[in-house]
C-alpha cells in the first residue's frame, strides 16, 4: 500500500481545466461549463487527497522512528505508539479514496435512463414475468425517489407485457441500474400448468442512458415516420385518433413504436427519445469494443445474449451468475428490494477496475490491508 499510480496525468488535466475556467468566455456555454466545473472539483479533491496520503506516509515514518528510538522520552514514545493505529487507519482510507478517484467514472452514470423489457422464450409466462420485472423496477425507483414515465408497451392476452419501455428520471439513475441489462431467467410453475411442472422462461432487459440532442445527431431524412391508431385490449384506454407513432431509422434498421401518450406530438417525442438512446448505446458499445477491452467483462457489457440472473420461485432463490451471488429472499426482491444486489455488482465492478488500474487483484490488496491492521 506504499505506492499509488502516478498523479502527474491527473495534475496535468487539472491544470488544463483551471486554464479553461480562467478564460473570460468560459460560462458562455452553461452546460459545458457545468461539466468542466464538476470534473475540476473532482480532480482538485483527488490531488488534495493524494497530497494528504503522501503526508500521512511521512508522518507514519516519523512516528515509527520515534517509537523505535532508544533515546526517546518514554512518555513521548507511549503517545506516539497510541497515535500509530489511528494514523495507519487514516492512511488506508486515503489510499482507497485516491484509488477510487483515479478510476474514471462512466460518462453516462449521471444520466436519466430508458429501460426496455421484452418477453423472451416462454410465451405468456415470459410476458407475465416481464410485467413483474417492470413492477420490481418501479418499486425500486420509488424507494430512490425517482420518477417513471411510460414510453410504450404491448400487452399480452393475460395482462403481461410482450414489451414495455419507460424512462426513469432522478439522481445517478444509470449508475444504479445499468447492470440490470441482460437476460433474466425465471423458473416456476405457471398458473396455466395443470401437472405442477416447473417451466423456464426468459425476459430481456435493456438499460439505455438517456441521450440528449447534442450527443446524437439524427438526420430527419434518415427517418421514416408513420402514424396510426393505437391498438390495445379495448376499453377507455384505447386511442380513437391516429396518435400512435412508429419511427424507422433507415441506416440501422432500428424501429421504435410509442402509443402511450394521448397526443401524436408526445408519442413522436417519446419515440425520438428512445431512438436517440438506442443510437447512443450503439455508439458507446462500438467504441467500447474497439478501445476498452477491460469493459468487455461479465458485468460491463450487459449483452442480451448473457443469462445474467435466475429467479427460482420454488426454492425462493435468486442467483446473479456474473458475481456468483445467491439470495433466498425472492418475494422481497420482487417487491423492489434490489439495492443489495446493485451494491454487490457495483463493488465487483470497482474491484475489476482496481485490478486494471493497479495491475493487482483487489483481493491481494484487501489481504495486505488486513495484515497491516
Amino acid at each position: 500500500m506504499d505506492s499509488l499510480p502516478d498523479i502527474i496525468p491527473f495534475q496535468r488535466r487539472l491544470d488544463e481545466l483551471d486554464a479553461q475556467m480562467a478564460d473570460p468566455g468560459f460560462y458562455a456555454n452553461a452546460r459545458k461549463a457545468a461539466e468542466v466545473s464538476r470534473e475540476q472539483q473532482k480532480l482538485a479533491q483527488l490531488v488534495a487527497d493524494y497530497g494528504a496520503f503522501q503526508k500521512s506516509g511521512w508522518e507514519l515514518e516519523e512516528i515509527k522512528a520515534l517509537v523505535k528510538d532508544p533515546t526517546s522520552d518514554a512518555e513521548m514514545k507511549e503517545l506516539a505508539a497510541n497515535e500509530l493505529p489511528d494514523l495507519e487507519a487514516r492512511r488506508t482510507g486515503l489510499y482507497l479514496t485516491v484509488l477510487k478517484g483515479m478510476i474514471p467514472p462512466e460518462p453516462s452514470d449521471s444520466r436519466n435512463t430508458v429501460v426496455e423489457i421484452r418477453a423472451g422464450t416462454g410465451g405468456e409466462e415470459a410476458a407475465l414475468f416481464a410485467a413483474e420485472l417492470m413492477r420490481m423496477y418501479q418499486r425500486y425507483a420509488e424507494s430512490c425517489d425517482w420518477k417513471i414515465e411510460p414510453m410504450g408497451s404491448s400487452l399480452s392476452e393475460r395482462g403481461g407485457f410482450r414489451e414495455v419501455s419507460f424512462l426513469i428520471t432522478g439522481q445517478d439513475v444509470y449508475r444504479q441500474v445499468k447492470f440490470e441489462s441482460g437476460v433474466h431467467r425465471v423458473q416456476r410453475v405457471p398458473l396455466t400448468e395443470a401437472n405442477g411442472r416447473i417451466h423456464t422462461s426468459t425476459v430481456t432487459v435493456a438499460v439505455l442512458p438517456e441521450a440528449e440532442e447534442v450527443d446524437i445527431h439524427i438526420d430527419p431524412q434518415e427517418l421514416e415516420i408513420s402514424v396510426m391508431r393505437a391498438s390495445g385490449p379495448g376499453g377507455q384506454g384505447v386511442n380513437t385518433t391516429d396518435s400512435a407513432v412508429r419511427i424507422l431509422h433507415k441506416p440501422t434498421g432500428m424501429m421504435v413504436y410509442c402509443a402511450d401518450g394521448r397526443s401524436q406530438q408526445k408519442n413522436k417525442a417519446s419515440a425520438l427519445a428512445v431512438l436517440r438512446s438506442r443510437l447512443l448505446q450503439l455508439k458507446e458499445e462500438t467504441e467500447r469494443v474497439k478501445y476498452a477491452d477491460e469493459r468487455r467483462s461479465q458485468i460491463g457489457t450487459g449483452g442480451r445474449s448473457e443469462r445474467i440472473r435466475t429467479y427460482n420461485f420454488p426454492q425462493n432463490r435468486l442467483t446473479d451468475h456474473r458475481i456468483g451471488l445467491t439470495l433466498y429472499n425472492l418475494p422481497q426482491v420482487m417487491e423492489g428490494a434490489i439495492g443489495g444486489i446493485i451494491e454487490a455488482l457495483q463493488r465487483a465492478d470497482f474491484e475489476e477496475k482496481f485490478a486494471a488500474l493497479t495491475g493487482q487483484p483487489y483481493a491481494l490488496h484487501r489481504a495486505a490491508i488486513s495484515d497491516e491492521e
